[in-house]
């Protein structure tokens, strides 16, 4: 049951459109996953995927799947060879990561993450490189979010559980892109989510409106000249999105709004919407449920102009200095080799378990972080962890306990069977497949020691090889009944 003052609403909005629009709530939402182009290329995928696919067309790695099809349950999933995500939503973190040309130089910050969709399709285009902040503010949430990251293998992401304006103050100027997906009334996930109708009144859009303001204040404050910040909702409300938008250039006329391509079936943003709009808002993009096969979304493109040039240059405030903020340090070489604070029980286990080229990568001497037992890596160049609420500072490498190391899940997620030197790896239907994730022990033939468990070749865990017997180490958590 749709509200009736948002039928009311969305009426006087599409007028000869309204009829396609309310018909849309009568058919089934579209399903979609996203490849994690890390673990595989799309060619392949696509050619070994156990369900049927068709792409999403605004997301070179997204794909439609059918209602039948139970991708969440697959191995694959575990693996984190995919991410199941509605397809709409696929769309503001493309067009934040279009401008990524060298990724190596890029500081992101996705300010409102969780779970993690968003976030891991901004990792997987910057390839591992550059910093990827992922901020949540809600504790539950952010634990959510820093599962997601995990189980992607994403290794340059730092998780932080801040809110907008405790990060506005340490990372003044400092970031190249943010994405702002801002909590919204979810008018757009109605037909996928009928809990949201219920929560759905006038009173709440005004609220939300006037967080999001909130928020994008504490963006607009983080981002270097010349960066570039999306701002998205799943709503249709233009308070919430050409109003937001408009709010948000009379507060910062040192920001513009960026032409960009508009796939097919996508409409722009429509000034007539919310008093004050220029001509500029048609700009911004509008997904609705009758024109494109994904469910509601609004996204705006904003380019923070640099001193030199710019449309808006007339109009702007003072000069935005590019902030700085003083980065991680790594364990000293004195602490590296201390028992209690060092490393050298993982560089170890990684002469014997890893390829040279990926002792290489993991192994950067400068890029440690210990905290008591468990012991990180973390992208170069990463900031400070002291005085935030850090879940996740770069990759879990794994713990130190009694003079061993033990790998973690995430440095297993991390990793392919190229990246090792022993890999168990089976099908992805195999009855080995099904007892490791079941957390049981299963006959394996091999010399003793750690091995990656592999499914279809992609890496899914650790398993510990003795006496024909491999021990399993996948995380209780996880693990199916």
């Amino acid at each position: 049951m749709l509200p009736q003052d948002f039928l009311e609403r969305m009426e006087r909005m599409l007028e000869a459109d309204y009829p396609a629009f309310l018909e849309s709530y009568e058919k089934e939402r579209y399903r979609a996953l996203r490849l994690n182009v890390q673990k595989a290329d799309r060619e392949t995928f696509a050619a070994r995927a156990p369900f049927a696919l068709a792409p999403v067309g605004w997301s070179s790695a997204g794909f439609y799947y059918g209602k039948e099809d139970a991708p969440g349950k697959h191995p694959w999933h575990d693996a984190g060879v995919y991410y199941i995500q509605e397809p709409s939503a696929m769309a503001p973190a493309e067009y934040l990561t279009a401008a990524v040309k060298e990724p190596e130089r890029e500081r992101i910050l996705d300010l409102c993450a969780a779970p993690g969709g968003k976030s891991t399709q901004i990792a997987a285009a910057m390839r591992g490189r550059g910093i990827l902040v992922s901020n949540e503010i809600h504790p539950a949430r952010a634990k959510i979010l820093s599962g997601n990251i995990e189980r992607m293998g994403i290794a340059n992401a730092m998780v932080t559980n801040e809110t907008p304006q405790r990060l506005a103050e340490v990372f003044g100027g400092y970031f190249t892109g943010i994405l702002v997906d801002a909590p919204c009334s979810g008018e757009g996930m109605f037909r996928k989510n009928e809990d949201a109708c219920g929560e759905w009144s006038p009173a709440n859009v005004k609220l939300c409106a006037a967080r999001q303001d909130e928020i994008l204040d504490c963006a607009a404050a983080m981002l270097a000249p010349g960066g570039r910040l999306v701002y998205s909702t799943c709503t249709f409300a233009p308070e919430e999105n050409e109003g937001s938008v408009v709010r948000f250039l009379a507060r910062h006329p040192e920001y513009a709004i960026e032409e960009t391509e508009r796939y097919p079936g996508m409409s722009s943003g429509v000034p007539e919407w919310f008093e004050g709009a220029g001509e500029d808002i048609r700009r911004t993009i509008r997904l609705w449920p009758h024109r494109v096969r994904g469910e509601g979304h609004y996204l705006a493109v904003l380019r923070k102009v640099c001193a030199g040039g710019g449309e808006r240059e007339q109009n702007r405030g003072p000069a935005v200095r590019c902030g700085t903020h003083d980065a991680q340090p790594g364990l000293s070489a004195k602490d590296r080799k201390d028992p209690k604070k060092g490393c050298a029980e993982f560089l170890e286990f990684a002469r014997g378990a890893l390829t040279e080229k990926a002792f290489e990568y993991f192994c950067a001497e400068t890029n440690y972080l210990r905290f008591a037992e468990q012991l990180y890596r973390f992208p170069e160049g990463m900031p400070a962890v002291k005085g935030l609420r850090v879940l996740r500072p770069g990759l879990h490498l794994g713990a130190v306990r009694k003079n061993r190391f033990e790998p973690s899940h995430a440095f297993a997620l991390a990793l392919s069977k190229e990246r090792v030197l022993r890999a168990a790896d089976f099908p992805a239907d195999s009855p080995e497949i099904r007892r490791y994730l079941a957390g049981e022990t299963f006959p394996c033939a091999g010399e003793k020691g750690w091995y990656l468990i592999a499914a279809d070749g992609y890496g899914i865990g650790w398993g510990k090889l003795s006496g024909g017997v491999m021990k399993n180490h996948y995380p209780k958590g996880l693990r199916r009944i």
